[in-house]
């Protein structure tokens, strides 16, 4: 394994600090919305962000006009969000992997950019948005493939809504849905979902095991979990972290403002994540 270099004084400012305490240990990182805002995505919760209320799973499930909303908003968001390339932050941790630092990328994140950019190792916690689920005979196809079918059945809908706000998650902020005609399984007949975790649902369990064996490994080889562009405001992700500062896992938190992981970090970064994950990965490579 490649080590990053020997530790820096104690006097140097935070972003050192973080290469200093992570120096020479194998590490597991966890991402979440803020490491993509710098590829166009914006976050859910970072100090800038508006206000915003993601549809639930029972909201999805509650019959076809609350899934005309969510396909219509989505229509237009893929159309960008497919577009999205990995940022600097992205490849940095790519880098760490190839230099034997990472072993593997634990995301909350549905975009796609890790796998992108290069990592291998990567836990999709929370799911892919470029795939579809069918919720009656759970078929998964390509979101491409139902993009061109939805263009189709809508044609002009997201040309139309082209100054509509970019949301995260790879939808769009709009009002009028009114008229979208949504697509259902060519297989069944059923009810089409992205394949991600809405809110209301259960992170699929063998995601969780494995992030959770990830974590332990940390503690039995003297490892670092890190942190990088997330508030850890909802348990999915938190928990891991908990499980870390319990096992005695060296855990640093990198993201700008403060976070719900704090209190179980050995050291927090208030700095943007492509810089300190581009410094990171050049240490190593030192």
């Amino acid at each position: 394994m490649t080590a990053l270099p020997a530790a820096l004084p104690a006097t140097t400012a935070p972003a050192d600090a973080a290469l200093a305490l992570l120096a020479g240990r194998p590490l597991v990182a966890l991402t979440g919305a803020g490491l993509s805002t710098d590829s166009g995505i914006p976050d859910y919760r970072g100090p800038n962000s508006p206000a915003r209320a993601p549809m639930t799973i029972s909201e999805f499930r509650s019959g076809d006009d609350a899934r005309r909303r969510y396909w219509a908003r989505s229509h237009v968001g893929w159309a960008r969000m497919r577009r999205a390339e990995p940022n600097p932050g992205h490849h940095a941790l790519a880098a760490l992997e190839r230099a034997g630092v990472l072993r593997s990328v634990i995301t909350q994140n549905v975009d796609g950019l890790h796998g992108a950019a290069g990592s291998r190792d990567v836990v999709d916690l929370h799911g892919r948005i470029d795939e579809v689920v069918c919720l009656d005979c759970a078929d998964v196809t390509p979101r491409d493939v139902l993009q061109a079918r939805l263009a189709v059945l809508n044609p002009g809908f997201a040309e139309a809504a082209a100054a509509a706000e970019t949301a995260p998650d790879g939808d769009a902020v709009l009002d009028d849905t009114d008229g979208f005609v949504v697509a259902a399984c060519r297989g069944c007949g059923g009810v089409l979902k992205p394949h991600v975790v809405f809110f209301g649902e259960n992170v699929p369990r063998h995601r969780v095991d494995r992030s959770y064996a990830l974590v332990e490994g940390l503690a039995t080889d003297a490892g670092g979990l890190l942190v990088a562009g997330s508030s850890l405001t909802v348990m999915s992700g938190l928990r891991f972290v908990k499980r870390a500062h319990a096992l005695g896992v060296v855990v640093v938190i990198l993201n700008r403002g403060a976070t719900r992981g704090d209190p179980f970090a050995t050291l927090c970064v208030d700095a943007g994540c492509s810089e300190t994950l581009t410094a990171l990965a050049a240490a190593a490579q030192a």
